[in-house]
């Protein structure tokens, strides 16, 4: 949720491609806005930002999210909603919660109540959001906010709100965004919600009485900005029997930050009551490098049997989240992300992966080995698109730099290179096209990245306002917006300094969901 300062669905064209002489090539109508994605999750229409109350029930994913009816920039918040069975194509429902008397309706997260704890259900199962009320406060004017509950006993399509609300009160001036989530080992729920500088952590056996157990974060990690949107649970380490805590922390735009808002992680053991870091308190982990991945968190209750840990982002920044040059709509999410932990020569660190039910949406595949790259002679295989899904792997050999240029219509591109003398990812989105709404939002940015066994991986997720890198096995992740003149674009790789070789490339169009 934004730090405070002291329905009708729209129709998206279906995929219709072709393979052209060469190439890859994939020819959709134009909607009325160019900019709108073909397979990233947007708003029927007006503002949207934070994901909430992602909870898996009953064959369905919900998706909620914090949304402006009214508005085009951020404003007083509603939860939207939109429900999934496969995370890629989604159906709109009509806003679930509104502003009441308690106030605006703030970010949030929602759960199963399998075993009636609330006493909300008559015994069976349903539904509970919990979310952050924020209004002013009648006896001194300042803000204020409050946690309170909704609860749906028809699969999230009717909401009621419990009537002693709120559930929880600080006296607090940031007090935001919890995650809650049943914690088996001392059979109760726990809540981590975001206090300006630092998480703190309540329990409850019943969901309507919180008492606080600890907090976590005063001199650990960054605090470039107000701390928001967290969220706290465990995971396997792969290749082991050992199993840690991952705790997801989102942090605020702050005027002397080029990078604005983005997402920090912790990993470390939880007890039941408080969290506690294994690493160095002056350690930061980025969860993405890019500058527009923002307040991610992890579906609740997704099935035992399916064992993942699902993420998904707002992809946007708030340096220039209201100014973005789309029509009709503004606000995007990633693709959905699938979590893992591995241990390498820093310690344990976090691993990403694009969901696999992205591969529903692949059409004319395409592949490519041993391409031998020259300076000024680009490799131009004819992949060209507004949706695409391409893996390239490459062997630097004397290379300075490697790298896919994306050419928009308009005459502008987008660069995801490697630069081999640093050792680091990047992308240049400087001459993406339109860019004037913000004075920082061209740039170039990068990440370290070592070579594996003396090659470098990248998978890109490019949609037409935006490009998702994953390096590696998924341990480096760069989400950028791109606002590109003119429809579809097209990929060809380079080199500068020296010879590479494009060892492997499978390139697919990516249909509309």
């Amino acid at each position: 949720m934004r730090r405070i300062r002291h329905s009708g669905a729209i129709q998206v064209n279906e995929y219709a491609g072709k393979k052209g002489r060469g190439g890859l090539t994939v020819s959709q109508p134009m909607h009325e806005d160019s900019y709108r994605p073909l397979f990233h999750f947007t708003p029927p229409s007006h503002w949207m930002n934070d994901p909430n109350g992602l909870v898996y029930y009953e064959g369905e994913y919900h998706l909620f999210y914090q949304h402006h009816p009214g508005g085009m920039t951020w404003g007083p918040m509603h939860w939207g909603h939109a429900v999934s069975r496969d995370l890629v194509h989604w159906s709109h429902l009509p806003i679930a919660l509104e502003p009441d008397e308690q106030g605006a309706v703030f970010s949030g997260c929602a759960v199963v109540d399998r075993e009636d704890t609330s006493g909300l259900f008559g015994g069976g199962s349903g539904l509970v959001a919990v979310f952050t009320h924020h209004d002013s406060d009648p006896s001194t004017g300042n803000p204020r906010q409050r946690q309170s509950i909704a609860y749906s006993r028809d699969k999230g399509r009717s909401w009621s709100k419990y009537a002693g609300n709120p559930v929880l009160s600080e006296p607090l001036p940031d007090f935001r965004d919890p995650k809650i989530f049943w914690h088996e080992g001392s059979r109760r729920w726990v809540m981590v919600i975001a206090a300006g500088d630092h998480v703190r952590f309540y329990v409850s056996t019943n969901l309507l009485e919180w008492s606080y157990t600890g907090s976590f974060g005063e001199k650990e990690g960054s605090h470039d900005g107000v701390w928001e949107c967290p969220d706290l649970f465990e995971l396997p380490v792969e290749g082991s029997e050992e199993r840690k805590w991952v705790l997801i922390v989102s942090i605020g735009d702050h005027p002397d930050c080029p990078e604005g808002s983005r997402t920090q992680y912790f990993i470390g053991r939880f007890d039941g009551r408080t969290f506690a870091n294994d690493e160095l308190p002056e350690r930061v982990l980025w969860l993405d490098h890019g500058r527009d991945n923002y307040a991610g968190v992890t579906w609740s209750d997704v099935p035992v049997g399916d064992g993942r840990r699902l993420l998904i982002g707002w992809m946007s920044n708030w340096k220039y989240a209201n100014l973005t040059p789309t029509q009709g709509w503004r606000g995007a999410m990633t693709v959905p992300r699938e979590l893992s932990l591995r241990r390498g020569e820093e310690g344990i660190r976090l691993f990403q992966s694009p969901a696999r039910e992205l591969l529903r949406l692949r059409r004319d595949g395409r592949q490519w080995r041993h391409i031998r790259l020259v300076p000024g002679q680009p490799f131009a295989p004819g992949v060209r698109g507004e949706g695409l899904d391409i893996r390239t792997v490459w062997k630097p050999n004397d290379a300075d730099v490697m790298g896919i240029r994306l050419r928009h219509p308009g005459g502008g591109q987008t660069i995801i290179g490697y630069d081999a003398r640093k050792q680091a990812l990047y992308i240049d989105r400087t001459a993406s096209g339109a860019a004037d709404f913000h004075p920082q939002f061209a740039c170039r940015h990068e990440a370290a990245l070592l070579p594996e066994g003396g090659s470098v991986e990248i998978r890109l997720l490019i949609d037409r306002c935006s490009v998702e890198a994953i390096a590696g096995e998924g341990e480096i992740a760069m989400t950028d917006l791109i606002f590109p003149e003119g429809s579809g674009m097209e990929a060809e790789w380079f080199v500068e300094g020296g010879q590479a070789e494009l060892l492997a490339l499978e390139a697919h169009a990516m249909a509309s969901a």
